[in-house]
């Protein structure tokens, strides 16, 4: 199934049922006219990360089940994949293989080693200090060979997720080939997870290197363009570097949006939401939230340092148990670059404010993914994150089948629900129509029309209240009393 403008979902395979077949169907219990398309988080066997480790991509970890349920979903869904197109797992058989064969494996070429890609076998400092990197030091492991030698190997991530080599003809196969069995086997579009360290040249970050960077998105995007499959660059960074990506018609994520919305419902102005949705474009996928914490590094210079300052601030304050210390490295996060924590409880499990954040993100410029937990108004999962000390597991609660049943008599999971219904059958909000937004203190204005047809949101940003007019005047949707 082709990509639609309908809403999508941001799921794994085990967390709303135990797998994809109660995941189908929950959804066609509950979410048939709310949910166009399903974003289920790497599915794959994986050693590492939740999935983002992956071993192999021909497939389904049977736990989920088999690819048999994703033709299923897909007949339904539209769906969209991951391929960590910069690492595959240290648990794969080409990484295994190539510490038992070392210079002899078939898979040599699909890692970068040291002793080949710097000029002396090693960095300089300053080469070093030029890479954009998660750890202090130069990013490798040092891998074990069964000959009994040592090597550096380029490693960005965790020790479980061992950078590719895109730049040979062994890679550049690997890559085509796990493209194609995913248009095949039912993608709609490929995220293409951490693709911008993908590529590595010396004397430089290492990060978004242009212009081969935009070489490796167009290979792939001619392959996918193959099988009508779109693809979607996934970069948390200064929104320059999206912009960049929809300027070539990339589709892109829109993860300013998640802060910009907490600074209007905090702070009763949308001056700098508007500001950002008179910019951004309609070809992007809009969020609140994702499987990661909320995104800090993505609005910066949208707002002034010391707004976004107050907003991570406010989210502490306003959120339910949002503490520091969840974002901190004792639970593997930096706030610099995200805070854990749900949306509904960055507001402070308050409905209003929460039903008022999802009429913002549909009126948005883009397709609205709306992710599990925040179908389900879901708060902060204090005892699982405690329990893995992963700060983003605050945000991954799992529910049962019968859980999922049971949310649905919450009134603002209901509500929620039919502006999502709204939102997927409503020409007005065409990716091919126009908005309007207005900004004049607390009072926020934001017009979708297509043809003839037009929707209104008119909310107030201090108590949280909204309605939803159409082109006459007439209410469709409110939340006033």
């Amino acid at each position: 199934m082709k990509l639609k403008n309908e809403i999508m979902l941001i799921t794994y395979a085990d967390s709303m049922g135990k797998n994809l077949k109660e995941l189908k169907a929950v959804l066609d219990k509950n979410y048939k006219n709310a949910i166009g398309g399903v974003h289920i988080l790497p599915f794959f066997p994986s050693s590492a990360d939740r999935g983002f480790a992956p071993i192999k991509y021909d497939e389904v970890d049977k736990a989920f089940g088999s690819f048999d349920d994703i033709e299923e979903l897909s007949k339904e869904y539209y769906l969209m994949f991951d391929f960590m197109v910069n690492h595959i797992s240290a648990q794969s058989e080409y990484y295994k293989d190539f510490l038992e064969k070392k210079d002899a494996s078939a898979y040599k070429d699909y890692f970068i080693r040291y002793s080949e890609f710097w000029q002396n076998g090693e960095p300089t400092q300053e080469q070093i200090d030029l890479i954009y990197k998660r750890k202090p030091r130069a990013p490798y492991i040092e891998a074990e060979f069964a000959d009994g030698s040592k090597e550096k190997i380029w490693c960005t991530f965790s020790e479980e997720q061992i950078d590719l080599d895109i730049t040979k003809p062994a890679t550049k196969k690997f890559i085509q080939d796990t493209l194609e069995f995913m248009c095949k086997k039912g993608a709609s579009i490929i995220r293409l997870d951490a693709f911008a360290y993908a590529v590595k040249k010396a004397n430089t970050s290492c990060f978004f290197v242009e212009p081969d960077i935009w070489d490796l998105l167009f290979d792939i995007q001619k392959i996918t363009n193959n099988y009508g499959a779109q693809i979607l660059p996934e970069i948390h960074e200064h929104y320059t570097i999206p912009l960049k990506l929809a300027q070539k018609d990339f589709w892109i994520y829109d993860f300013a949006l998640p802060v910009l919305t907490l600074h209007a419902l905090y702070n009763h102005t949308g001056i700098y939401l508007k500001k950002w949705m008179q910019m951004c474009p309609m070809k992007q996928f809009t969020t609140l939230d994702t499987h990661d914490g909320i995104g800090i590094v993505d609005v910066k210079d949208l707002m002034p340092d010391e707004e976004i300052d107050m907003v991570k601030e406010q989210m502490y304050s306003h959120g339910a148990n949002v503490k520091k210390i969840y974002s901190s490295e004792a639970y593997n996060n930096l706030d610099i670059y995200q805070v854990n924590t749900t949306y509904y409880s960055a507001l402070g499990n308050n409905d209003d404010a929460y039903l008022l954040a999802r009429a913002i993100q549909f009126f948005a410029p883009g397709i609205p993914q709306v992710y599990y937990v925040g179908l389900l108004a879901g708060v902060n999962d204090i005892e699982l994150m405690e329990r893995t000390k992963n700060g983003r597991d605050i945000n991954r609660h799992y529910y049962t089948s019968e859980d999922v049943d049971k949310e649905q008599e919450r009134t603002v999971v209901r509500k929620l629900k039919q502006l999502m219904e709204l939102r997927n059958t409503h020409k007005a909000f065409s990716i091919d129509g126009t908005i309007k937004i207005e900004a004049l203190d607390d009072q926020l204005t934001i017009t979708r029309a297509y043809d003839t047809q037009s929707l209104t949101l008119n909310a107030d940003l201090t108590t949280h209240k909204f309605v939803i007019t159409d082109e006459s005047g007439g209410i469709v949707y409110a939340n006033k009393s």
